[in-house]
């Protein structure tokens, strides 16, 4: 998929999650629910994927992660 097609995509599940349960919950709900989402249109993600900070040519664990990583 380009990137064109699978922002689209991406963009197209969030308005679904949010036009379904609308505003107000907590984060982890909408977190599921869009993983649910992407899942359903064969989207390939990653959740609360940790990212090293790179200092100074070398890779830290930081505790820094990314929410939804999705297509790597």
């Amino acid at each position: 998929m380009d990137v064109n097609s699978l922002t689209g995509s991406i963009i197209g599940a969030a308005i679904e999650v949010h036009k379904t349960l609308g505003p107000g919950l907590l984060e982890g709900v909408y977190e599921e629910c869009l993983c649910h989402e992407l899942a359903s249109r064969d989207i390939g993600f990653s959740r609360q994927y940790n990212l090293p900070i790179r200092y100074k040519g070398v890779y830290l664990e930081c505790g820094h992660r990314i929410d939804i990583l999705v297509e790597n």
